[in-house]
């Protein structure tokens, strides 16, 4: 640790500290001397201005009037928050020339300046972090504002959908209520006035956008939830079962380190392979991330479920046949 994390995690040891923090622990907490924490004290106390006060012998604190207005001057960053303001860098510079460019440009604007200050005048090689999208549709930037605007602003919203999976196009009237970015990808959960349920729709399908004078219907949170959060994926609802997957112990390294759904459980066999299950509404998408492993995967239970993934696998099989 050097000394400027020394001095921001003393800081900070001493913002949150309900009680006199004995030196000790705070050499120990640093890694650092008790000639190298006197002088970090002496420095933070002296040219930083810290209101620090003596509790007796061997322990320190803030002024208890002073500890809540007084903060470092300019801007602190230990090194995990750097790497993450260097990474939120990069997923802004990804943006392109297309949707949210022009309106996230003043922020990565000011993320570059935040990097130079904590730099000492330095360049940070921004370039050398990168991130790596895959899977990104086509937007259209008119319509993903229009829907950004209408879950903001709370305002019913009217658009035509083609449907991905029918290439069906349909009207629809519905109050937005979340705007999720899943899997490199935005979709809106709205509650859809016509079917008068709650429904999931990919933004890059979105078509003819138009906000409306109405008040969007506001959902609770615990519906919400239930609705679009209970089982696996985007293509939510209620789970119409659980899925149990065995994976090879290859596979088992790699997976049993995933997050697929925040109720998953997973266990390793005595064998070394490894067992998930989770709950699941549409069997599609989850299938999809399963068959991506190959022979590495088997969907052991429901029937129901393994039998869809083996009429996958076959008809997959047939392709090479001919």
């Amino acid at each position: 640790m050097d000394r400027y994390e020394r001095i921001l995690a003393l800081h900070r040891s001493l913002k949150t500290a309900r009680y006199p923090v004995p030196i000790k622990g705070l050499m120990e907490e640093l890694a650092c001397s008790r000639a190298t924490l006197y002088r970090d004290i002496a420095f933070l106390r002296d040219a930083l201005g810290a209101p620090i006060e003596s509790e007796g012998e061997g322990s320190i604190r803030y002024d208890q009037k002073e500890a809540e207005r007084f903060e470092l001057p300019g801007l602190w960053l230990n090194s995990d928050e750097l790497h993450a303001l260097l990474a939120a860098h990069q997923l802004l510079d990804r943006t392109g020339q297309g949707v949210l460019s022009s309106a996230l440009a003043p922020l990565k604007g000011r993320i570059e300046s935040l990097l130079a200050q904590q730099a000492g005048g330095k360049r940070w090689p921004v370039e050398r972090v990168r991130v790596i999208a895959s899977g990104v549709r086509r937007r259209d930037e008119l319509a993903f504002r229009l829907v950004a605007s209408a879950v903001l602003e709370r305002r019913t919203l009217a658009f035509d959908y083609l449907a991905r999976s029918t290439n069906e196009r349909t009207h629809r009237t519905v109050s937005p209520q979340r705007l999720t970015h899943y899997k490199d990808n935005w979709y809106l959960d709205a509650w859809d006035h016509d079917r008068e349920g709650l429904r999931s729709f990919s933004v890059d399908r979105i078509q003819h956008a138009k906000l409306l004078d109405g008040t969007a219907r506001d959902l609770p949170d615990a519906e919400l939830n239930q609705h679009l959060a209970s089982s696996y994926g985007i293509f939510s609802g209620t789970p119409k079962g659980i899925a149990t997957i065995v994976f090879s112990a290859k596979a088992a390294r790699w997976v049993a380190d995933e997050h697929w759904h925040s109720k998953q459980e997973g266990r390793f066999l005595p064998d070394g392979r490894y067992e998930l299950k989770l709950p699941y509404s549409h069997a599609k998408e989850l299938l999809m991330d399963v068959l991506r492993y190959g022979a590495d995967a088997e969907v052991v239970a429901p029937e129901a479920l393994r039998q869809q993934a083996r009429t996958l696998l076959q008809l997959a099989l047939s392709s090479y046949e001919r």
